[in-house]
This record gives C-alpha cells, structure tokens and sequence, in this order.
C-alpha cells in the first residue's frame, strides 16, 4: 500500500478537478489522492467518479454542505488516518501549488521534519500573479501571526502541507475550531506547541486562472481576530505527547 496522500478539498472546482486529478496521478513517486467535495453545484464530484474507473489510488469523500475549509480537511484527515497513510497532504485544487512540489515536502519530511511547509515567504515572497494588496495583506498577516503567538514560521497561513501521521495522531483534531484560513494557523500553531519539527520548503505561489477564489473577508476577519484568543487559550493548556 501506498504511505502517502494528498488530500485536496473543492467546492465548484469543475474547471479545474480533471486536470489537477491527472497531474497529481502522474507523479513520481506515486502519491494517492483524496478528494473531499462539499456537494459542488457544479457537479465537481461527478469528474472525480468518472476518473476513479481510470486511477485506482483516486478516493472521492463527499459532504452534504459546504461547511468550511477547516472543517473539510478535519473529514480527510480521519479517513487517511482510518486508511494507516504515513504522510498526508493539504493543496489546493487551483494549481497555484505546483503538484510537482510534493515531491519536496515529501522530501522534507523523509528526512526529518514531522510537517513540512510549502512557504512563499521563507526566501523572500514569492507569489505570481496576485495584485499588489493581496500580497501585502497576506505578508503582513503572516508577520502579525508570528508577533501574537510567537511562532517562527515565515508563511503561517500556507495551505501547502505535509503531516506525518504522528501529529495528526496527537492533535485533538475534533477540537480544532476555526474553519476559514485561520485553520491554517490554528494547526500549524498546535503542532509547533507539541514540539514537533517544522520545516518550511521553499515553492512559488502561482494565483489560480480557473475559477473563483473562496478568500473572503469573514475568513479574513476570523484569522486576524482568532489568533489573540488561540493564543490565550494555550496559556492555560499543557501540550503533552
């Protein structure tokens, strides 16, 4: 059995579910590929069982409702965990992560680090095609992330991850409570509080063509507000594993 997986969420991600699906089946070594859809109007799941006759490492997890990012990735992480995968994955649907650059976090994480980050911000920023107050506002809320919880990560808010089991194993996943983009935060958080090695892995962050971004101001508004109370809440917890 394969030990590595790649779980990437979609909601309304038709224009992009195919090509994303045949890219990452392609590559070597041979990574599996985890599909949760949130009930995509668009009928993004009905691309994913179409292509399941083709790729037998292609598993589709559907949900009745768009419930959050957070929340999607809290549904695929179990079932990988339930499925005994060594090395699971967060991307994106929209190939503004290069599917090529697994193969560095899995690198990563081979030769020691427990979560591996792929980090636009660790060799300065790097970020294609995104305008100028984006950038600036997602550089500057990484920097305020790190000023409130003290942490060294340079791109806090990556959603280009790798986990070794163990900390998803550690983490009290069903008490993670964000589930906009701070859940990017709140994990990476926790799993720097249990001392587990983080490293981060220098990629380019190509904005995405296809499609419409699900960055809003609400999930903008939780990071920036959630980050003060994550942060007070660790003061009264013990990180124990």
């Amino acid at each position: 059995m394969n030990d590595k997986i790649v779980i990437i969420p979609t909601y309304n991600e038709l224009e992009n579910a195919e090509n994303i699906i045949r890219k990452v089946m392609s590559l070597q070594p041979e990574f599996d590929l985890l599909i949760v859809d949130d009930n995509s109007p668009d009928g993004t799941a009905n691309i994913v069982i179409k292509l399941q006759k083709e790729f037998s490492r292609l598993h589709l997890l559907s949900r009745k409702d768009k419930n959050g990012l957070g929340t999607a990735y809290i549904a695929g992480f179990k079932w990988c965990l339930n499925q005994q995968y060594e090395y699971i994955f967060e991307m994106d649907a929209d190939f503004s992560h290069n599917p090529d650059d697994l193969v560095k976090l899995y690198d990563a994480c081979k030769n020691g680090a427990d979560l591996a980050i792929g980090s636009r911000y660790i060799t300065g920023v790097n970020v294609v095609n995104w305008p100028m107050n984006r950038v600036l506002m997602s550089y500057f809320a990484s920097s305020y992330v790190r000023m409130i919880t003290g942490l060294t990560i340079r791109d806090t808010t990556a959603g280009f991850v790798c986990y070794k089991r163990i900390i998803l194993e550690t983490i009290e996943l069903d008490k993670i409570r964000f589930r906009g983009y701070a859940f990017q935060i709140e994990m990476k958080f926790t799993t720097s509080k249990f001392g587990f090695n983080i490293v981060e892995v220098p990629i380019i962050f190509t904005d995405r063509t296809l499609g419409e971004s699900k960055m809003s101001k609400h999930i903008f508004k939780e990071a920036i507000l959630g980050v003060i109370s994550l942060k007070i809440k660790s003061m009264f917890k013990k990180y124990v594993r």
